[in-house]
C-alpha cells in the first residue's frame, strides 16, 4: 500500500486504497465512492494524486493485456503500464514511441494526465501520442474517446483511465553524446542550432557557473570532439555530477548506438532514476523567448544554485491538447531538480515565476509550483469536467485550486 509519493514529500490522506483486478471492479469502486482518485507511480511532487477522505485506486493489478495493432501502428496499454516495460514489447515488434520521458519508470496514464514530455525540437509531449482513452466516469460508466483533445491531459478530473491507445512509428536507433562546458554566449547565439543538433538535446546547469555543465545529444550523427566551444566528455556523465552522483544509473553514452528506448531516457529502468531523494519543478515558455528566459534565470542563479542538484534546459514541440503546457506552440522547458529542502524550494518558486511571468510561463502540472497558468481552453475543460462529474467526486483539492479556482 502506497502512503506517500515517490519523493516522500506528500503523504496521501485517502481513507482507503483499493487494488481492483478488473475493469468492472473499477466501475463499481468509482460508482460507489463519493471521492476517488487513480494512483500511478507516485512520481508527482504536489498533491495532484491525493484524495482526502476518499478512495485511491491502485491499478497496477488490473487484468488488462497490452494489444499491438501492426496494421494501424498503435498499441493499447493498461493505464498502470510503465513506459519502460511497454517499450521493450513495442521495439520487439519493430515499432517505437516517438518520444519518451527522462524516466521510463512512470505509468502511462499518470504521464499522459500531466502532459509529461521528453525533449526534441520536433518532438511533442508523450500525451500527444494518445489516440484513444478508455475512461470510467463518475457514474461508473465505461466510455471510450478517440482523438479528443480535451480528455487526454485530464489531471484526474474527468474519471479513472483504464486503457490508452498510443500511436507508433517505425523502430529506430540513436547514439548519445555528452559535451562538457558549453559557454553561455554560445547558448545565446546558437540556441536554435544547438537544439537542432540531435533528435533530442538537453543542457544541464546550476545557473551560477560560468558555463553550462553538460549538453546531451541523442541523435544519429557523430557530433565530433567539439560542440560550440564545449568539449566531448571523456567518460559517462550524470546530470547531477556536481553533487557527486555517479553515472551508473544513466543510459549508455560515449556515442554507442542502441535502440530508441535505451537512449531517449536519461536513466535506466533497472536503477533508481535521477538522484532519488529530490524535489522537482518545471516551467515552460514559448521558444521565441528562450534566450530572454534563460538570461532572466541566470540573474538569480546565485539564489537557485545552493538548493539545486541540477537544472535542465530543452525544447518540446507544440500541440492542441486543452490543458497541455505546449498548447498553441513550441516551448522551452526549464526543469529544476532540487535538494529535498521543500521550505527553501517553495520560497524560490514565486521568485522564479515572477522572473518568467513576462514570457507567458506555464508550470508542469505534476511538479512543485506556486501559481497555475491560464489556458485558452480552460473554460471548455471545466465544462467537460462538470458534464462527466456533476457531483465533483474527482474534484480533488488540487483540481479545485488550479482548475476551478477554489481554495
Amino acid at each position: 500500500m502506497r502512503e506517500t509519493n515517490w519523493a516522500g514529500n506528500q503523504t496521501f490522506t485517502a481513507e482507503r486504497i483499493l487494488r481492483p483486478r478488473t475493469v468492472e471492479q473499477v466501475q463499481d469502486a468509482v460508482a460507489g465512492a463519493s471521492a476517488v482518485k487513480a494512483l500511478g507511480s507516485g512520481h508527482c511532487f504536489n498533491d495532484i494524486a491525493d484524495c482526502p477522505g476518499g478512495v485511491q485506486l491502485d491499478l497496477s493489478a488490473l487484468d488488462v493485456e497490452t494489444e499491438l495493432d501492426a496494421e494501424s501502428a498503435t498499441v493499447t496499454v493498461p493505464a498502470a503500464a510503465r513506459y519502460g516495460d511497454i517499450a521493450v514489447q513495442v521495439h520487439a515488434a519493430g515499432f517505437a514511441l516517438a518520444n519518451l520521458a527522462s524516466l521510463p519508470h512512470c505509468t502511462v496514464a499518470g504521464t499522459v494526465a500531466t502532459a509529461t514530455h521528453g525533449s526534441g525540437r520536433r518532438n511533442r509531449s508523450l500525451a500527444s501520442a494518445v489516440s484513444g482513452v478508455e475512461l470510467v466516469t463518475a457514474d461508473g460508466e465505461l466510455r471510450t474517446y478517440e482523438r479528443h483533445d480535451g480528455v487526454v491531459v485530464g489531471l484526474g478530473a474527468l474519471g479513472v483511465v483504464t486503457r490508452l491507445t498510443l500511436d507508433l512509428v517505425p523502430s529506430f536507433d540513436l547514439r548519445q553524446d555528452v559535451f562538457d562546458g558549453l559557454p553561455w554566449q554560445s547558448a545565446y547565439e546558437h540556441f536554435d542550432e544547438i537544439q537542432d543538433a540531435g533528435y533530442s538535446v538537453s543542457m544541464f546547469t546550476n545557473w551560477a557557473r560560468d558555463s553550462i555543465d553538460q549538453v546531451w545529444i541523442k541523435g544519429s550523427g557523430q557530433p565530433g570532439p567539439e560542440f560550440f566551444g564545449a568539449r566531448a566528455a571523456d567518460g559517462p556523465r550524470h546530470p547531477a555530477h556536481a553533487a557527486g552522483v555517479r553515472a551508473d544509473n544513466c543510459t549508455r553514452q560515449l556515442g554507442v548506438t542502441g535502440p530508441w528506448h535505451e537512449r531517449i531516457p536519461h536513466f535506466r529502468l533497472d536503477f533508481t532514476p535521477s538522484v532519488g531523494n529530490e524535489l522537482q519543478t518545471e516551467y515552460f515558455v514559448p521558444v521565441r523567448h528562450a534566450v530572454a528566459a534563460i538570461e532572466a534565470l541566470r540573474g538569480i542563479g546565485h539564489r537557485l544554485a545552493p538548493v539545486l542538484l541540477t537544472s535542465e534546459i530543452r525544447t518540446v514541440a507544440g500541440d492542441e491538447l486543452w490543458l497541455s503546457p505546449f498548447h498553441g506552440g513550441d516551448r522551452i522547458a526549464l526543469h529544476f531538480t532540487w535538494r529535498p529542502e521543500e521550505d527553501a524550494v517553495r520560497t524560490l518558486l514565486p521568485l522564479i515565476e515572477e522572473r518568467l511571468a513576462p514570457f507567458g510561463v506555464r508550470p508542469h502540472w505534476g511538479k512543485l509550483f506556486h501559481r497555475a497558468a491560464d489556458y485558452p481552453k480552460l473554460a471548455d475543460f471545466r465544462a467537460l469536467a462538470v458534464e462527466l462529474d456533476p457531483d465533483g467526486k474527482f474534484r480533488s483539492p488540487f483540481v479545485r485550486r488550479h482548475v476551478f479556482g477554489g481554495s
